[in-house]
């Protein structure tokens, strides 16, 4: 995947969440575009929203072990 892919993912409108699914099964949901920045080799993608809004941790994601991104539904995001 590159860089170009995700600045287009997120700077689509209306915004579509999505899940990154990395090379070693562990998945991530973007639900929001505030939720991911784009580094030239990696996704930073916050993991723990705080009752304020604000990311309290984010991962970094290498780029490069992102197999597949998939949209996410609403139905889907409620499940997790």
């Amino acid at each position: 995947m590159t860089v170009d892919t995700f600045r287009k993912l997120l700077t689509k409108r209306p915004f579509q969440p999505f899940r990154l699914v990395m090379s070693s099964g562990k998945t991530y949901e973007v639900r929001h575009p505030e939720m991911a920045w784009l580094t030239k080799t990696d996704i930073l993608v916050s993991i723990d929203i705080a009752d304020d809004g604000v990311p309290a941790e984010f991962d970094y994601c290498s780029l490069l072990h992102v197999t597949a991104i998939e949209p996410l539904t609403a139905a889907a995001s409620e499940a997790k």
